[in-house]
């Protein structure tokens, strides 16, 4: 988590467990509360879109860009790892 945190322009780390209930942060609770529950939706939602096209196949990584952030969310089966960087950083 440290190493993540050091880098240019991350925002914020978060571990999420298989429930969706932040375990680790380093970001304020309401924050984490509200990107840990709609992030944990959204894997859930591309794992399932990821499985119906290919059931062989899983979802290993997932890369959200927008103009302020960039969320780059690692999904496992107990828990998913979820980065804010600032991609103008």
């Amino acid at each position: 988590m440290k190493r993540i945190q050091s880098h240019k322009g991350v925002v914020g780390t978060i571990v999420v467990n298989s429930e969706g209930i932040p375990i680790k942060t380093t970001m304020d609770n309401t924050t984490t509360v509200q990107y840990a529950g709609l992030i944990s939706q959204l894997s859930d939602k591309a794992r399932s879109v990821v499985r119906d096209l290919d059931p062989t196949n899983d979802l290993t990584f997932l890369r959200i860009r927008s103009r302020k952030h960039e969320i780059m969310v690692a999904p496992d089966k107990e828990f998913i790892l979820i980065v804010i960087q600032n991609p103008t950083e």
